[in-house]
């Protein structure tokens, strides 16, 4: 009986949301957690040369694909399996063409969620769709990954991008693949 108790209790607490015990400040720094240990800045920080080597220059963190480095062509894949990205670490070229990483601060003009309400971004998250019905979430971005976390780690997220720094930074739109028809 004492061990079916255990994971009686031991699964009312994972069910409990962690949110409706949590400050707006305590999801702010869930939020801010998740986001340095879950790679974002890995894609969504331009990335400079650091004294060993590349790393992401948080003077424009989250901040994605710089807007003056436009890329117009999408250079030749020849191999299924091959990617090319740019040396900031913000677009990627495969074989669905380039994809460039969005602006993820609340700059009002620029940043990709100021369109968004929380529950758009978790339907985004959870669909890989914009807004959670828009055009598809491109490659290597994995809101399927993201997607699995659970509503209260997702609402964290989104309440600690929405008081990071804003960077006005208007990300370029997705380019086809070279072979597409228009």
């Amino acid at each position: 009986m004492k061990g079916k108790i255990s994971i009686t209790i031991a699964a009312v607490l994972l069910a409990t949301p962690v949110s409706a015990d949590m400050s707006k400040e305590d999801m702010i720094k869930r939020g801010e957690y998740i986001v340095a240990t879950s790679g974002c800045n890995d894609c969504h920080t331009p990335w400079k040369m650091g004294d060993n080597g590349p790393e992401p220059d948080m003077n424009l963190m989250l901040s994605g694909h710089p807007e003056s480095l436009v890329i117009t062509e999408v250079p030749p894949i020849t191999e299924p399996w091959v990617a090319l990205t740019y040396a900031t670490n913000t677009a990627i070229a495969a074989p669905w063409g380039v994809s460039f990483t969005a602006n993820l601060t609340p700059d009002p003009e620029t940043g990709v969620l100021r369109d968004y309400t929380e529950e758009q971004f978790l339907l985004a998250m959870r669909t890989g769709r914009h807004l959670g019905q828009g055009r598809p979430i491109l490659p290597p971005m994995p809101w399927s990954v993201y997607g699995q976390m659970t509503d209260d780690d997702l609402k964290s997220i989104f309440a600690y991008l929405g008081q990071i720094p804003a960077i006005r930074n208007k990300v370029q739109e997705p380019l086809p693949p070279a072979n597409a028809v228009n």
